[in-house]
């Protein structure tokens, strides 16, 4: 079924099949993901933590990319604001998909063994911060502020619909601008803890910002994504034009670059000082086949979108955009991977049919969730007082 579009009161009339392939996707990846759990209960529980934490990095890019917009008072992003905002809304509800992790933490975590930690000096003087309790409180702390930040700009948006306002303008603006420190907060501490405490004995200050930086570039992706379904769909396709998916190719190429210097910055800082508990991390990730992954990385994640969208052409071409789009969603996969992975196979990578499954279940429901949500209201701002000078928005 053809997805139908009002295009007087920008509403989706006819939503299509997407959600229900989504639906149908994500029970079955899911089903077959408990299934795969009989079988090799520890490798479920790290493919679950993969899938996971990418589809939560999308989530919140999402969030930083609405209030970025909020305190930066953009014009040409306006048309992208209810895309942005959707899988924004979308994050909190990941915290019932959470719970497999929160199942599967003694077998994810070395830390929350106690016997180990007796007999183990630095687990010893990290137990303050490292203990089941504080972890799981931490969490509910997270998801707890990502919905009341979600809830309140995405709240505000929607009544913007009814009636523009310069005092919701201003109220979106105000919740952004304490929205963003809570975001870099809540984002560092839920790496460190979902992520990082993967290697309890390695640390990096930089790590919370490696992982935004991905992050963003994933979230930037997906709107390219979406973006250009709506417009093969004939949906918005006078609205977002390509002088906005020009500007999103500029973002994938500066954060293609703002992720190469963070990855290279907590490299040479580690390999300069060479200190042996620092430099472990980097030691396993040189082992066996993880040199390979490592390789990928490299050129994968920085080297070859660096090279293809360093022109201006390349950001105006939408099929190139389009394949980037999805290229740099399954480099950032390979770099969730990359940080997961070697802490359960330490000589070597191994893909497992589970690392499908679990990306599957996971994702059909969060491209469910956000499709539903996305359908049931207007599909731009249509009151934003910079709608009409967003749409015809020209790059200079």
């Amino acid at each position: 079924m053809k997805t139908k579009f009002n295009r007087d009161t920008f509403r989706i009339t006819e939503p299509g099949n997407l959600g229900k392939f989504a639906l149908i996707a994500g029970i079955g990846g899911l089903a077959l993901s408990a299934a795969g759990y009989f079988t090799d209960s520890k490798q479920f529980y790290f493919s679950y933590l993969t899938a996971f934490a990418f589809w939560a990095t999308i989530g919140l890019g999402g969030l930083f990319f609405t209030m970025l917009h909020h305190l930066t008072s953009a014009t040409w992003s306006v048309v992208l604001r209810r895309l942005t905002e959707t899988v924004m809304a979308s994050l909190p509800i990941l915290i019932i998909l959470f719970l497999p992790v929160v199942l599967g933490m003694h077998d994810l975590y070395h830390w929350t063994h106690k016997d180990v930690v007796e007999q183990d000096a630095v687990l010893k003087s990290k137990a303050a911060y490292l203990n089941v309790p504080f972890f799981l409180v931490r969490t509910g702390l997270y998801f707890l502020i990502w919905f009341l930040l979600s809830r309140s700009l995405y709240g505000t948006s929607l009544k913007e619909d009814q009636g523009s306002s310069p005092d919701l303008t201003m109220k979106m603006k105000r919740v952004s601008a304490p929205g963003m420190v809570l975001f870099g907060l809540t984002l560092t501490y839920a790496s460190f803890d979902w992520l990082m405490s993967l290697d309890p004995h390695w640390y990096s200050t930089i790590y919370g910002v490696y992982v935004f930086s991905g992050s963003v570039l994933a979230i930037l992706s997906f709107l390219v994504l979406v973006a250009l379904y709506l417009r093969k769909q004939e949906i918005l396709d006078d609205v977002i034009t390509v002088e906005h998916y020009h500007d999103l190719g500029k973002l994938l190429f500066a954060f293609t670059v703002f992720w190469a210097y963070i990855a290279f910055s907590q490299f040479m800082l580690i390999w300069y000082a060479n200190i042996p508990e620092e430099t472990l991390f980097f030691q396993h990730r040189w082992h066996g086949s993880w040199k390979v992954v490592s390789m990928i990385i490299l050129f994968g994640h920085f080297v070859i979108p660096f090279v293809v969208l360093l022109t201006r052409a390349a950001k105006r071409n939408l099929l190139i955009l389009k394949v980037m789009a999805v290229w740099l969603l399954l480099m950032h996969w390979v770099d969730i991977y990359w940080l997961v992975m070697p802490t359960l196979h330490k000589e070597g990578a191994v893909v497992s049919w589970l690392d499908v499954t679990t990306m599957v279940g996971v994702g059909g429901i969060f491209v469910w969730l956000f499709w539903n949500r996305f359908v049931s209201q207007p599909i731009v701002p249509v009151n934003d007082p910079k709608f009409a000078a967003s749409v015809q928005f020209e790059n200079i």
